[in-house]
């Protein structure tokens, strides 16, 4: 009888090693999708949780094809000394990232290496109205300085600088082409993080500030049209927010609550 237990303990043992040695892909598809409620997914993914690659994907609108949401393909490596709480991590895509990122620390705190990813304006979108009314389209560049996260009660805290570039924004909706570009800054302490609109050039103005906390945007801000495009402009503008006065010029309010 000890020596079945020993061989049957051995038996169950040879197969937890050989699910962790080759944790399938597959799963961790599920594990995102079920992360994101179904907006993200893995597709094509090959490899294992250790090392495999994928294109990040999202079902399109009544459609049940995969779109990729970003360029190229994303390779990673975990070690798997993540099981004993220490996390050594690296992502890589020449067609989107920068530079490949790196991510190091334990189960509830991991620092992330600076870099840039490159994203399409129309996935603004998400945001909502009126931006989904909008349909923006044009070149988005988010930077990081290195990052700090760290888990705690339930919450993730973030420590350090992001910046959004918009370069040529444009919109099916305006005559105009391009809008302009634009510059999003934000300076994460914790849960909070304060933000910055302002506008790099173009004949649409655009600047404002607010604060995101514990996910929720607040965010105050004006667009309004360079001088001589305001006729162009005026009907575009108009879907953006409600128009009032400051002085003898027409702006636009743009409130996030």
């Amino acid at each position: 009888m000890p020596r079945l237990l020993i061989w049957l303990l051995a038996g169950i043992v040879s197969v937890a090693l050989t699910l962790i040695i080759f944790f399938p892909v597959s799963w961790l598809v599920t594990m995102v999708e079920q992360q994101t409620a179904g907006r993200l997914t893995l597709g094509d993914a090959h490899g294992t949780l250790w090392q495999g690659s994928a294109f990040i994907g999202g079902a399109a609108s009544g459609s049940e094809a995969l779109t990729p949401l970003l360029p190229g393909r994303f390779a990673w490596r975990l070690s798997p000394m993540i099981l004993l709480g220490s996390v050594d991590a690296s992502l890589e895509n020449s067609a989107a990232l920068s530079q490949p990122v790196s991510i190091t620390g334990s189960w509830h705190q991991w620092q992330i290496s600076g870099a840039a990813i490159s994203l399409p304006a129309e996935r603004l979108v998400a945001l909502g109205a009126p931006l989904n009314t909008v349909q923006p389209s044009g070149q988005m560049r988010l930077s990081w300085e290195p990052l700090q996260l760290t888990q705690q009660n339930g919450q993730l805290e973030i420590l350090g600088a992001m910046n959004l570039e918009i370069n040529d924004l444009a919109s099916r909706l305006s005559p105009v082409k391009p809008l302009g570009s634009y510059d999003l800054g934000l300076e994460w302490h914790g849960t909070q993080a304060s933000v910055m609109l302002k506008t790099i050039h173009g004949p649409m103005l655009l600047n404002g500030s607010g604060m995101i906390d514990n996910g929720r945007l607040q965010f105050s801000g004006t667009a309004r049209a360079e001088a001589g495009q305001e006729q162009r402009l005026g009907n575009f503008l108009n879907l953006l927010g409600q128009r009032s006065k400051e002085g003898d010029t027409d702006v636009i309010a743009l409130e996030f609550k």
